[in-house]
C-alpha cells in the first residue's frame, strides 16, 4: 500500500507566532491503507474485536448501520471510501448528513424507521476503523460521546490512557475537564490521522481556529489538551507551555507592518521597510509599530490616495498644507472627520526625524539614501506640544484632585465588598441544592442544583443566575489591586509582572536588621528597583500567595503574555494569577480594569456634578507621587522609588496646590529653626513686624499715591519725592537695549512713535517751580497747570 500526502481541504490562512521546527500542521492524507479496504475486508475488521460493542444488541445495530452506509458509499464516485465520503456531499450537510443516505434507502424502497439510529451506531466502526476521516467542521457537529469514546479505545488506547493518568497528576479533578481534553485530542487523531504521539502544535491551532469558527460555545479558555499533550512530551522540551502563546500573533517584521496599508509605489515601500529596519534596533515593537501606522499608513498611503502616482518625498507646499489639514483630523473609513488628534505633534515628529535620518545617512551611504534626501515638510511648530502637554497636566492634577480625597472611601468599599462576597459564598456553599439563603446584602438568592466547583444561585426577585464564586474572586482582585498600587505607587504592568521571587530581605548595615524589600522588574525604562515592604503591603502581598498557592507546596508556574511587545514569558510564579478553568493564567490588564469598574460601580462613589468616579491604575501612581511630596518626601527619593529618571517627572505627576507650598514652607522653616543653633535666629518684635507688612502699602505709589502719611508735606527736594520717583517717566530716546530688526515684531519701524499719556497732577506748595510735579497724595499741594512729560520724538529713518 501507498500513501499520499496532498492536501485535498485547503484551510484559510491561519495568522499565529511562528511554530518551532517540525511542529507544522500536518498535510491532510488522500490515501491511506484503510480507506483503500475491499468492502469485505472493511467488515471483517470493523465488526471484530476490538471494534465490537459492549452488548448484542448494539453489536447488531452497528452492523447493520455499517452495512448500509457501505451500500450507499460504494453508490458514490470515487476509487477510495474516503474519496466517496466527500462526493457524497455529507460533510457540507453538517448535523443532518444522515439525510442522504436514508434518501438513497427510500429511493432503493429499502426504508425503515429506526435507519437513522442504524447509521448513526454504523458510523461508530466507520470512523474507528479510520475508513473515511470527516474534516472538523463535521466532527464538531455530531459530538456523541459513544462515537469519541469508542474512537480512544480502538486508536491508540495506550496514548489516550497516558494523557488521563497525566491529567490525574497535575492535581486536576473533575471528568468534565478530563472529558473535553480527551475528546479535543479525539478529534485530532480522527481527522489527521496517526496516533497521540504524532500530533504537533500546528494540529493543535488548526483544531482550536475550527472551534471558533464553527462551534463558538466553549471556544474560549479549553486549552487543557495542550496543556496534557505539552506535559507527556509529545512536542518536545522546547513547546511553549500554553497554546494561547502560539495562536496570539507575535512580532511583525518591519515588511509586513507596511504591507498592512497597501502602498501603491514599490520604491517607497522599500524605502520605508529599509528606514523600519534599521530603527528597529533602537526602539521597541510598540513605537515600531506606532511609527509605521504613521509613516505608512498616515503619511504616505494618504498622500497617494489623494495624489495618484506620487512617488517622491520632495512635496509642493499646497500638497504638504492640505496634508497637514487632512492629518489633524480623525477620520471614518469614508473620510468624514470625527474629532481632533490628540497626538498630532508625535505624528509629525515621526515624519520630521524620517527626513532627517535620510539626509543623515546620506553623508555616510550616499548611494542607498542620497536619492530620497529632500526638504523637510515639517517646520520646527509642528512638533511643539509644550501646549497640549500643559493642558494634559492641568487635566491630570484636576483629576488626581478630585480622586485623591475619595481614596480612603474607595479602601473602605472594597474591603466591604471583599468581606460580603465572602461572606455570601460561604453562605452559598454551605446551603443545599434547591434551598434558599440570606446574602449579607439581606438579598435572598436560591442555591441551583448541578455538580460544579462553582457555587451558582438564583435571584427569584429578579430571575438572574449569579456566580458567587466569580463575585467574589473579582472582589478580592479587585481590593488586592487598590492596595498594591496604592502602597507602591508602581505601574500596572510593573504590579503584574511580580513572581514569588521578586522578595528580597535587606540588611542595614548599621543596625543589622532585616528589612522586607519588593524587587521591581524592569519595565519602562529598563531599570529595576527595589521597594520598601510595609506592614501593610506585607498583608496584602500574603493573602494573595496564599490565594494562588491553594494549599499547594509550591506556586503554579504560568507564562504570561505581553499584549504591547507580543511576546511570551517563560513560566514564573506570578502573584497576580487565576484559575481559569481548569488551569492557572496570568492575570491580564483588561481583567484588572473589569475588577476596578465592578467595584466602582458597587461602591456608589461619585465625584463633582454626581458623576461616577472612576479609577484607573495609573491615576493611583499619581496619587502616590502627590501625597508623598505633600507629606514630606523629598522629591529625589520620590523620583527614585517610582522609577524616574529625573525629578521633574516626578513632579509632573504631583498635583500641588498653592495651600501645600505654604504649608511646607512653613514646616521646612520651623524645622530648620529646631535644628540650628538657637543664636542664629531671633524673634521679630511687634513693631518690626508691623513696619515689615507696612511695605505692602507702600507698593501702592507706583499707581500714584504718595508715601507719605496723610497731612505730612514731601521734602523740600524732588528727589526726596517718593511720588515723584515712582511716577517719572522710565523711558529714554536712548535705549540701552539693542535695536530690533526692520520688521520684528518690536521694531520700531514697525509702529507709531506715540508720547506716553500726560500727567496732571497738582504742583507740592514745597517743591520749588519749574520742577516736576508730585503726585495729588500730598494735601498741600497748591492748584497749578499740568505740566506735561517731555513729548517723545517720532521715529526717523536711518
Amino acid at each position: 500500500m501507498t500513501t499520499e500526502t496532498v492536501a485535498v481541504r485547503p484551510s484559510a490562512p491561519i495568522r499565529h507566532a511562528p511554530l518551532p521546527a517540525g511542529q507544522e500542521p500536518r498535510e491532510v492524507p488522500t490515501i491511506w491503507w484503510q480507506t483503500q479496504e475491499t468492502r469485505e475486508q472493511v467488515l471483517e475488521r470493523t465488526v471484530a474485536l476490538p471494534f465490537t460493542a459492549d452488548t448484542d444488541t448494539n453489536q447488531r445495530t452497528r452492523r447493520r448501520g455499517l452495512v448500509k452506509l457501505l451500500d450507499w458509499l460504494e453508490d458514490q464516485p470515487g476509487h477510495t471510501w474516503q474519496e466517496r465520503w466527500l462526493a457524497s456531499g455529507a460533510e457540507e450537510a453538517g448535523r443532518e448528513w444522515t439525510r442522504l443516505p436514508r434518501q438513497w434507502l427510500t429511493e432503493r424502497h429499502r426504508e425503515r424507521k429506526y435507519d437513522r439510529a442504524d447509521l448513526s451506531c454504523g458510523m461508530i466502526p466507520l470512523l474507528g476503523g479510520q475508513v473515511v476521516r470527516p474534516a472538523y467542521p463535521w466532527l464538531l457537529r455530531q459530538r456523541p460521546a459513544q462515537l469519541l469514546a469508542h474512537i480512544r479505545s480502538v486508536t491508540d488506547p495506550d496514548g489516550f490512557a497516558a494523557l488521563k493518568d497525566q491529567y490525574s497528576a497535575t492535581g486536576h479533578s473533575g471528568s468534565n475537564d478530563c472529558n473535553n481534553a480527551l475528546n479535543r485530542v479525539t478529534w485530532i487523531v480522527t481527522s489527521k490521522g496517526g496516533t497521540v504521539r504524532d500530533i504537533t502544535i500546528g494540529d493543535c491551532v488548526e483544531l482550536q481556529h475550527a472551534i471558533g469558527e464553527h462551534q463558538t460555545n466553549g471556544y474560549h479558555g479549553k486549552h487543557l489538551f495542550y496543556a496534557l499533550l505539552a506535559a507527556f512530551g509529545v512536542f518536545g522540551p522546547d513547546a511553549p507551555a500554553r497554546l494561547k502563546t502560539v495562536m496570539l500573533p507575535g512580532q511583525l517584521t518591519p515588511a509586513a507592518l507596511v504591507d498592512r496599508h497597501g502602498i501603491a509605489c514599490t520604491a517607497i515601500r522599500d524605502l520605508l521597510v529599509d528606514y523600519l529596519t534599521e530603527r528597529a534596533v533602537d526602539i521597541d515593537y510598540t513605537t515600531l509599530e506606532d511609527m509605521a501606522r504613521a509613516l505608512a499608513g498616515l503619511f504616505w498611503r494618504d498622500l497617494e490616495k489623494h495624489h495618484p502616482g506620487i512617488d517622491s518625498l520632495r512635496l509642493d507646499a499646497d500638497t504638504v498644507t492640505a496634508w497637514r489639514e487632512r492629518v489633524r483630523m480623525v477620520r471614518d473609513r469614508h473620510g468624514i472627520p470625527l474629532r481632533p488628534r490628540v497626538n498630532v505633534h508625535t505624528m509629525f515628529a515621526w515624519v520630521r526625524a524620517f527626513y532627517q535620518y535620510l539626509a543623515r545617512w546620506a553623508a555616510d551611504e550616499p548611494a542607498r539614501w542620497g536619492l530620497w534626501v529632500a526638504p523637510c515638510p515639517i517646520c520646527d511648530s509642528d512638533t511643539d506640544h509644550g501646549k497640549v502637554r500643559l493642558r494634559r497636566k492641568a487635566a491630570m492634577d484636576q483629576r488626581t484632585g478630585t480622586l485623591l480625597p475619595a481614596l480612603p472611601a474607595l479602601v473602605r468599599a472594597v474591603e466591604r465588598q471583599l468581606k460580603d462576597a465572602e461572606r455570601c459564598l460561604a453562605a452559598g456553599r454551605e446551603t443545599p441544592a434547591a434551598a434558599t439563603f440570606i446574602t449579607p446584602a439581606g438579598e435572598t438568592l436560591l442555591r441551583r442544583a448541578g455538580v460544579s466547583t462553582r457555587v451558582y444561585a438564583d435571584d427569584p426577585t429578579t430571575g438572574r443566575r449569579r456566580d458567587l464564586t466569580m463575585e467574589e474572586e473579582r472582589a478580592f482582585w479587585a481590593w488586592a489591586i487598590v492596595e498594591v498600587l496604592r502602597h507602591t505607587g508602581m505601574r500596572i504592568e510593573e504590579a503584574l509582572e511580580l513572581t514569588h521571587h521578586s522578595f528580597l530581605a535587606y540588611q542595614l548595615p548599621t543596625t543589622g536588621e532585616i528589612v522586607p524589600m519588593l524587587q521591581v522588574a524592569p519595565s519602562k525604562l529598563d531599570q529595576e528597583r527595589l521597594l520598601l515592604v510595609s506592614p501593610e503591603l506585607g498583608e496584602v502581598l500574603t493573602a494573595v500567595i496564599h490565594r494562588v498557592r491553594r494549599g499547594q507546596a509550591a506556586m503554579p508556574l504560568v507564562s504570561a503574555y505581553d499584549t504591547l511587545e507580543r511576546l511570551s514569558s517563560a513560566p514564573m510564579p506570578f502573584l497576580f494569577q487565576r484559575r481559569y478553568g481548569p488551569e492557572n493564567r496570568a492575570i491580564p490588564s483588561n481583567y484588572i480594569y473589569t475588577c476596578l469598574g465592578d467595584a466602582l460601580v458597587a461602591s456608589g462613589l461619585t465625584g463633582p456634578g454626581d458623576m461616577p468616579l472612576r479609577y484607573t491604575p495609573h491615576d493611583f501612581r499619581r496619587i502616590f507621587v502627590t501625597d508623598a511630596l505633600r507629606t514630606g518626601l523629598p522629591p529625589h527619593i520620590a523620583a527614585r522609588i517610582c522609577g524616574h529618571r529625573t525629578v521633574d517627572t516626578t513632579l509632573g505627576y504631583a498635583a500641588i496646590y498653592p495651600e501645600d507650598i505654604i504649608n511646607h514652607h512653613r514646616a521646612f522653616i520651623a524645622r530648620r529653626r529646631s535644628l540650628r543653633p538657637g543664636e542664629e535666629y531671633r524673634e521679630p518684635t511687634a513693631q518690626g513686624w508691623q513696619d515689615f507688612l507696612a511695605h505692602f502699602e507702600l507698593r501702592k505709589v507706583a499707581l500714584g499715591t504718595c508715601a507719605r502719611d496723610l497731612g505730612t508735606p514731601c521734602g523740600p527736594t524732588p528727589s526726596r519725592c517718593p511720588g515723584w520717583r515712582r511716577s517719572a517717566p522710565t523711558w529714554s530716546t536712548a535705549s540701552r537695549r539693542p535695536r530690533n530688526r526692520a520688521g520684528s515684531a518690536r521694531s520700531r519701524r514697525s509702529r507709531q512713535a506715540s508720547p506716553p499719556p500726560s500727567r496732571s497732577s497738582p504742583r507740592c506748595a514745597t517743591c520749588p517751580r519749574g520742577t516736576p510735579p508730585c503726585t495729588s497724595g500730598c494735601p498741600t499741594s497748591e492748584p497749578a497747570q499740568a505740566v506735561s512729560p517731555p513729548t517723545r520724538p517720532a521715529a526717523t529713518e536711518v
